[in-house]
């Protein structure tokens, strides 16, 4: 491959809801191709579905250790914790440890729970969308309601108080952005969030409640082979992080979808039943889902016929693999009541998402409000007009403007 014709990762796209051009060209022809990091660093790049699935569901590779020497997303001195492929949290990913670890925090996320979380989350929804109406129009719906929901949520489950929601979107955005921070100003965001959740597990351990955290510590403790304090460290500051962030973005990125098309909002007012295969199509769809999920080989690995060493950093480009005509009939077209929809956006096999089911939760109640509250919702500004936020790992729209 000449050096003129190596491809750099974020691929260009026309606007920020549509797919690059390239994802269906390299899915015909160049299913593994070599692409170029923001950092420089070279990785191989998977876009179908039947390659992302199997390298994902793989349990003998794992998101990079700093110790691994694989592919950085972000040159030297930019960026958290990922840029250098590796995360300071004290979490197993891999083996018997990491199985351990899914199993007992697995254990909050149940179908049931979530129903239990239901109605305050349905409360909270629509008290934002009256604080919404109240404040006027244009506006922000990413800042009204796409970001403190998920954080309100992500706050009940841990117990910690919402009124430092701020802080935390902080934290994450350190955590999540390889622009916009030093690597200096990192580490003392993960200091300052290590310290802040160190003392809430501490007092969470003297009076118990009945969080995620106070649910592990009793476990912890009647099992006798529970989780460190390190551990569940780690399990705080990764759920508050994955828990808000990623959930925030969604939200707005889902309305900017059915609105920029709004013969689907008024299929969903037509047919509010739509709304549980409606979400799940929004997040195939989602074409700005961020930089994909890497994988570092420690073994030589074949794929599409084509030998990838040990050593390789493979990126595992979901939102190609999501629009994969093989896989999904009418793959560029938003079909609301499309099932069954095997979308690999929460991954796939032992590192899939453990919080898939309070996502779904949380993004079905938002669509069910705003249906409700402002049927009349439309954007405010073109599609051209929306611009995506740089450098988040995660994907997302700066801001969602509409009016009703």
């Amino acid at each position: 491959m000449r050096e003129d014709d190596l491809l750099r990762l974020p691929l260009p796209s026309d606007n920020p809801l549509e797919p690059p051009a390239d994802w269906e060209r390299l899915r015909r022809r160049c299913p593994v191709a070599t692409v170029e990091l923001p950092s420089g660093d070279r990785a191989a790049y998977l876009t179908r579905h039947d390659h992302v699935k199997a390298l994902l569901a793989d349990p003998r590779f794992a998101r990079p250790t700093a110790e691994d020497g694989a592919a950085r997303i972000a040159p030297e001195g930019a960026g958290g914790p990922a840029a250098d492929g590796s995360t300071p949290l004290a979490l197993p990913d891999r083996g018997e440890p990491h199985l351990r670890w899914r199993r007992q925090v697995g254990k909050y996320f149940t179908a049931k729970r979530m129903t239990a979380l239901r109605p305050a989350m349905v409360r909270t929804a629509e008290g934002l969308v009256d604080e919404m109406i109240r404040q006027g129009q244009p506006a922000d719906l990413k800042a009204a309601l796409g970001f403190p929901l998920p954080v309100y949520v992500i706050c009940d489950i841990l117990g910690v108080p919402a009124a430092d929601r701020d802080r935390f979107s902080h934290w994450s955005d350190a955590f999540l952005n390889v622009s916009r921070f030093t690597g200096e100003q990192t580490r003392a965001a993960y200091d300052e969030f290590a310290e802040y959740m160190s003392a809430h597990i501490a007092a969470t351990r003297a009076e118990p409640g009945e969080d995620l955290i106070s649910m592990v510590i009793r476990e912890s403790e009647g099992e006798g082979a529970g989780l460190t304090d390190d551990e569940l460290l780690g399990t705080a500051m990764g759920l508050l992080v994955a828990g808000h962030e990623t959930t925030a973005n969604m939200i707005g990125k889902m309305v900017a979808m059915l609105l920029a098309d709004r013969t689907r909002w008024e299929l969903l007012l037509a047919d509010p039943t739509l709304v549980r295969t409606a979400v799940d199509e929004a997040l195939r769809f989602d074409a700005n889902l961020g930089f994909g999920i890497r994988r570092y080989l420690t073994e030589d690995v074949e794929v599409d016929g084509e030998l990838l060493p040990s050593g390789t950093t493979v990126v595992c480009s979901m939102p190609a693999a999501n629009r994969d005509e093989r896989v999904f009939t009418d793959a560029d077209n938003m079909v609301l009541s499309r099932s069954p929809n095997p979308h690999l956006t929460f991954g796939a096999g032992p590192h899939s998402c453990l919080g898939q089911s309070l996502a779904r939760t949380e993004l079905q109640v938002t669509l069910d409000v705003l249906l409700r509250r402002l049927p009349t919702l439309r954007l405010a500004v073109s599609v051209g007009e929306l611009r995506r936020v740089e450098g988040l790992l995660v994907g997302g729209l700066q801001t969602v403007p509409v009016r009703w």
